[in-house]
């Protein structure tokens, strides 16, 4: 049975990375009892993968696990028993059954939206409003971006599915799919880059707040959406 987990990072653990978060659910997994799958062979290992690794320094409200399971419980239960087990700062907060035959968070990954927040110093010298919406209306971003056969062109402005100016920062969703990735950092930095405006390091903050698939009609659906409430009997 194939199961999807939603679950928040908040706090100081935006500073572990993807290795350990991936090591830290399965032991997780293991301690709240979850009756998830292993694969075969001489070294076996949890079934698990995640939709798309999260960066550094990065919180968010809306990541995404994968696993099988061989049975499970209701997924309110289970939301309680695997957040028995978590530390402070990890919140799962969905727990859905996905069909048999659907494809991994990472394979069918689209699209994620970000709240991009100016601190102070950053503010005092960029007003959002007035720095975004000329930028956005352009029909072509232009950057340059290092590939393994050297420096090359590249338009991002197809990658900018939505965007709009707050009084603190950035509210936008971008391509995340494995072709066309869009990071928040790299708009920040062509943001900037346009307005003829310095951006100094740490200046921002990135948080994550959904991540989504598309249907069969084109319009993006959460990857939770994809899956189904398991109901107590």
């Amino acid at each position: 049975m194939k199961i999807r987990i939603r679950f928040e990072k908040w706090g100081e653990l935006k500073f572990i990375g993807h290795l350990d978060i991936m090591r830290y659910f399965q032991k997780v997994m293991r301690r709240a009892e979850v009756d998830i799958c292993y694969s075969g062979g001489y070294s076996p290992h949890q079934i698990m993968s995640f939709a798309q690794p999260l960066g550094l320094g990065i919180t968010s409200e809306g990541e995404y696990m994968d696993i099988e399971v061989a049975s499970t419980l209701d997924s309110e239960t289970m939301i309680k028993k695997i957040n028995s087990q978590n530390v402070p700062g990890i919140i799962v907060t969905g727990y859905r059954r996905l069909p048999d035959d659907a494809k991994p968070g990472m394979a069918i990954l689209a699209a994620a939206d970000y709240r991009i927040e100016f601190k102070d110093e950053l503010l005092s010298a960029a007003d959002p409003k007035k720095i975004w919406e000329p930028f956005y209306a352009m029909d072509c971003i232009m950057i340059k971006k290092e590939t393994k056969s050297g420096i090359s062109e590249i338009d991002i402005r197809p990658r900018i599915y939505y965007g709009e100016a707050y009084e603190k920062g950035l509210k936008v969703r971008l391509s995340c799919c494995s072709m066309d990735n869009l990071r928040p950092d790299t708009l920040m930095e062509a943001l900037f880059d346009h307005s003829g405006l310095s951006l100094p390091r740490f200046s921002y903050t990135i948080h994550r707040k959904e991540m989504y698939s598309r249907n069969a009609e084109g319009e993006f659906i959460t990857l939770l959406d994809m899956g189904e409430e398991i109901g107590s009997d």
